[in-house]
């Protein structure tokens, strides 16, 4: 403890005779560093990464002064955070309040010579088994800021990581020589084959619940299961079915314009490949809507299937009352204490009603069994 007391002694009259701008500085280099978003920022050029650790700011200026792009790549960044960048590259406040916020619309909007896309990423949710409270899509976002010379990537969520894209991009120089509209059509092609697998998965839930309901009908012993819990996991996976569809639907009419439309951001070279994403794109959008349709029709069928389980109740309640009403009629009738009653004293009067009973009620069972009531 003294020598701790010592060295504070020690220190402390040295920081007094610093300058104040010293003082500080030194004072808040003992402090832990804030977090940042940022996850990765390099400086290409021909296609290559340069070397080094640059700061966004260093980056910026090193690929104005020798040319090149730069791809600063965020992690749900707050304002402060991202109002710097914005500033360098001259971003418009409302993609930026976007870029903030999340929660976005799939969408390309064109601001002078950026161009702002929003991509949702669709991520499976493995389960063991399909309930009624199953998630089985999460989402997230990346937001994309397309310049001249740089690419500015936002992301959302806790999966639709771009670390391996970039790795991928920086393994194809001949690709990355093209400049941001290569990260930005990689991007797009990954999203796109994310959901392409999720598809996938989710049709194989779909294959199971249909599976399910319709091995569940009449006779199979399991009309419990598709009156409460296959409408349930129906319900559910149908909910998710449109949450994968929000993400899917509006972004089929960006990836056209991007394949269409010429645009002075987008390599004529480029351009080429995303008709590729759009077409794969397209064909994602029709699978989920026939999910839809296809979930729809399993649910009607799970609903008729439960009433068609209800009515054979009926039916069969029906005529066990109808069976029960006969020894029910005959023993009232038996049972009103009349002095003069029919063969109330004959010696084979009981056995000949009890006889008469069981006779009308197993010739009763055996017509309900024939008409399917039993």
């Amino acid at each position: 403890m003294s020598m701790i007391r010592d060295l504070r002694a020690a220190v402390r009259p040295s920081l007094r005779h610093l300058p104040r701008k010293a003082h500080t500085y030194a004072a808040t280099a003992l402090r832990p560093a804030a977090p940042s978003s940022v996850v990765d920022c390099a400086v290409y050029q021909d296609g290559r990464r340069c070397r080094g650790t640059l700061s966004p700011a260093e980056a910026v200026r090193k690929a104005r002064a020798e040319g090149g792009f730069v791809w600063i790549g965020l992690h749900e960044p707050s304002e402060d955070e991202l109002a710097g960048i914005a500033r360098e590259f001259e971003l418009h406040p409302l993609a930026v309040e976007d870029a903030v916020h999340a929660h976005q619309r799939p969408k390309l909007e064109r601001y002078d010579d950026t161009l702002f896309t929003v991509f949702k990423t669709i991520h499976y949710v493995k389960h063991a088994q399909l309930t009624a409270t199953s998630e089985v899509v999460e989402t997230g976002e990346v937001m994309c800021f397309t310049g001249r010379d740089f690419v500015v990537t936002v992301r959302h969520g806790g999966h639709g990581s771009l670390r391996s894209l970039r790795q991928r991009l920086e393994d194809d120089p001949e690709l990355l020589v093209k400049g941001p509209s290569a990260v930005l059509h990689a991007i797009a092609d990954q999203t796109v084959d994310g959901y392409i697998a999720v598809a996938d998965a989710v049709q194989d839930d779909i294959d199971e619940v249909e599976i399910d309901v319709f091995s569940s009908g009449p006779g199979s012993g399991r009309r419990g299961a598709a009156r409460g819990g296959d409408a349930g996991r129906i319900y559910q996976l149908k909910r998710e079915v449109l949450e994968f569809k929000r993400a899917v639907s509006p972004l089929l009419r960006p990836m056209q314009l991007l394949s269409e439309r010429p645009m002075r951001m987008i390599d004529p070279e480029i351009q080429a490949y995303f008709r590729d994403v759009a077409d794969h794109l397209a064909r994602v959008t029709e699978q989920v809507v026939s999910f839809d349709d296809l979930l729809n029709s399993i649910l009607q069928a799970n609903l008729a299937q439960a009433t068609v389980a209800q009515n054979e109740d009926m039916r069969k309640i029906t005529a066990w009352a109808a069976i029960i009403a006969v020894p029910t009629m005959i023993c009232g009738v038996y049972g009103m204490n009349f002095e003069n009653m029919p063969e109330l004293h004959w010696q084979y009067g009981y056995p000949t009603v009890m006889a008469t009973i069981v006779t009308i009620c197993f010739t009763m069972s055996r017509l309900f069994k024939r008409n399917g009531w039993l």
